[in-house]
């Protein structure tokens, strides 16, 4: 069956409860029922078990909106024991077969092409996304992988995964984590971690009111720690510190590097095994561990010795060559 229409209309009835309105996480796991659009008609294939929107095609769940060139909603029998969960149902407006009697529930469903998957606060970028309703998770593929906030911007090379009952967002290959005060963490694979909405929102503070709890940006999920493998590289406005790992706390502004740790500030560098990275100030200190030795190197009269002009930079110099003691630390400011 293949519509004809400028926009066919396509409703997805939920099995589940909707959320809170000022949460707005990119979920379509969850809420009330899903519409989708398609310019180009949309086409049920019943022995595949799929409904797809051809075209400029649009879906809404809440507030939720996915948007591409494609969507393939892929459907199949609900479980027929008592209490289970049903996902979704797939009920075609012109449909008369037994897709009406909200038998079936989708369990994933499919973007292709210019995928821009967001709400009042967060935005998802890819060319293909796969969001599996099982497991809540959204998986984006293709190029220009970019997941947003008011907060950060989060983009990687290879593959953006998104679990929102996690809190967490994976991105792989080149990814880059930014912060909108212009702070920067890259490594092979960032592994990001959100404070739930609502604690976002009231971390601190007395109950909202109705207007602050339906607020969109205090509602958005602030990233509350990132995990670094691989690669890891830290920049501040003076130096450059890279790693094989890290932690970085966005609040503090304290990123922690381990293993092959080396901190550049033009031709001056230091070597050891632990840094310790404080991005607002643009100090870092390199941490010695018992029995191991941090090493400096350290070009005369280099212009990059002097620490940099402004506030809070008194009293920090390049540190000479050679080491410090056990539980020491070498400050490069």
């Amino acid at each position: 069956m293949k519509g004809s229409a400028l926009a066919l209309l396509l409703v997805l009835v939920a099995g589940l409860g909707v959320r809170p309105a000022a949460a707005q996480p990119l979920d379509l796991s969850q809420g009330g029922p899903i519409t989708v659009t398609a310019l180009g008609g949309i086409e049920w294939r019943q022995n595949q078990h799929e409904v797809i929107a051809h075209g400029d095609a649009r879906a809404v769940r809440g507030t939720v909106t996915v948007t591409a060139d494609e969507l393939i909603a892929h459907y199949r029998p609900k479980p027929q024991a008592p209490g289970a969960n049903a996902k979704a149902s797939v009920q075609p407006a012109n449909a008369t077969s037994s897709l009406d009697t909200g038998g079936q529930e989708i369990y994933r469903l499919d973007a292709v092409g210019h995928v821009h998957i967001f709400t009042a606060t967060d935005q998802a970028f890819g060319e293909h996304a796969v969001y599996d309703l099982d497991q809540s998770v959204l998986v984006l593929t293709g190029g220009n992988l970019k997941l947003t906030t008011p907060q950060d911007v989060l983009v990687a090379r290879r593959d953006l995964e998104y679990w929102p009952d996690k809190h967490m967002a994976v991105a792989r290959g080149d990814a880059v984590v930014t912060t909108n005060d212009g702070r920067r963490l890259s490594a092979d694979t960032l592994v990001a971690f959100t404070a739930p909405p609502a604690a976002t929102a009231n971390a601190g503070k007395p109950p909202p009111s109705t207007a602050a709890a339906n607020d969109p940006l205090a509602a958005s999920g602030r990233i509350e720690r990132v995990e670094a493998f691989g690669h890891v590289q830290v920049r501040t406005a003076t130096e450059t510190v890279t790693g094989d790992r890290g932690v970085y706390v966005p609040a503090t502004g304290i990123a922690l590097l381990l293993g092959d740790v080396r901190i550049t500030r033009g031709q001056n560098q230091l070597n050891g095994r632990r840094a310790v990275i404080d991005v607002k100030t643009g100090v870092a200190d390199l941490l010695t561990t018992p029995g191991e030795r941090v090493q400096g190197l350290v070009v005369p009269n280099s212009v990059n010795n002097a620490p940099p002009a402004g506030p809070g930079t008194a009293g920090h110099a390049a540190t000479p060559p050679g080491s410090t003691s056990a539980g020491q630390s070498a400050k490069h400011p």
